[in-house]
């Protein structure tokens, strides 16, 4: 069986607060996505996940609690948890510009790669503890904001007891993501004593990495690098996406490109007997020593590729531009 983690990058908008905007609207916007009446956010995509036997893992923010303080965060983890779903551990540092009380010293860092071993002890201590205080299972997995992290993350989350991480993305490799990993890793590994689960892609084009992020990639390379790596007995397949992320960019109108593209992901998977969604509290480690040892990415397909250039071009200019009344 092939684990797929639909993994969403749960967080508040640091620009927006930058723009003034306070924290109930902040949360509406980025959490819930509500536009136009209607929400397209957390609870709409446990909705689809939930249609199609799917479980989520929300990787939630809790840095802005430095800011803002914590009860924001007790009724996102316990609608996430109360359904099924995972909370996990993620950090946007960007926060500790305007912490009341900073728990590094004042230091910054656009990501926690930008901080010394003890300042990422610290800062990902503080989060897991505010992460379990406002509901959350004892956290077991990470991923950093903007996949910024290097090998001294890892380290920090092994002396917390965090067992696994996924802030490999191949894109970001040497352009933010500074951990010690092989672009062509595709299985579970083990690093610095923890299991690091990359996110997955495929070859859009020849020598290219694609990611399986829902906005980066059409419904069809989605399709096709699932049942790749459910054919090629992959361990995992690893998808990302962000509470906010079928909006618009600027959070006012919702994107239903980016939706239909989530929907089709799930309905794919629960059509796919190889397939079985899951939370990393359903994983082993153990699955890094029975991971099939070569694996591959789907090939490059030039239809592909092109009609997902061709889709982003039409979305940019419906949704983004404005240009047709949504």
């Amino acid at each position: 069986m092939t684990a797929l983690l639909v993994t969403v990058d749960t967080e508040l908008s640091s620009s927006l607060y930058q723009r003034g905007v306070g924290l109930s609207d902040n949360v509406r916007r980025s959490i819930w996505a509500e536009a136009r009446g209607q929400a397209h956010g957390i609870g709409w995509q446990m909705d689809v996940l939930e249609r199609h036997g799917l479980k989520g893992v929300f990787f939630l923010d809790p840095m802005p609690a430095l800011v803002h303080g914590a009860d924001f965060l007790m009724p996102i983890v316990e609608a996430i948890e109360g359904r099924g779903h995972e909370v996990q551990m993620h950090i946007h540092t960007e926060w500790l510009a305007w912490a009341k009380e900073s728990p590094v010293g004042g230091r910054q860092g656009r990501n926690i790669a930008d901080f010394s071993l003890d300042d990422q002890i610290t800062l990902l201590s503080r989060a897991k503890t505010l992460l379990e205080q406002a509901g959350a299972p004892s956290i077991t997995a990470f991923r950093a904001g903007n996949f910024g992290a290097n090998d001294d993350t890892l380290r920090a989350l092994a002396t917390i007891d965090v067992l696994w991480d996924s802030s490999v993305n191949p894109a970001y490799l040497g352009h933010g993501c500074d951990i010690t990993a092989d672009p062509a890793q595709i299985g579970a590994q083990r690093m610095q004593n923890i299991v690091e689960l990359p996110v997955s892609g495929i070859h859009d084009r020849p020598g290219h990495f694609r990611p399986a992020q829902i906005c980066a990639m059409s419904a069809s390379e989605m399709r096709a690098g699932l049942r790749h790596a459910a054919r090629m007995q992959h361990d995992a397949f690893t998808v990302v996406t962000h509470s906010f992320e079928m909006l618009s960019r600027d959070r006012k109108r919702p994107n239903a490109m980016v939706k239909a593209r989530f929907v089709a992901l799930c309905r794919e998977a629960a059509r796919l007997p190889q397939v079985r969604g899951v939370g990393f509290r359903d994983l082993s480690p153990a699955m890094v020593d029975s991971s099939p040892k070569l694996l591959t990415r789907v090939a490059p397909s030039r239809v592909r590729t092109g009609l997902r250039l061709a889709q982003q071009a039409w979305a940019t200019w419906r949704y983004e531009h404005r240009l047709i009344p949504a």
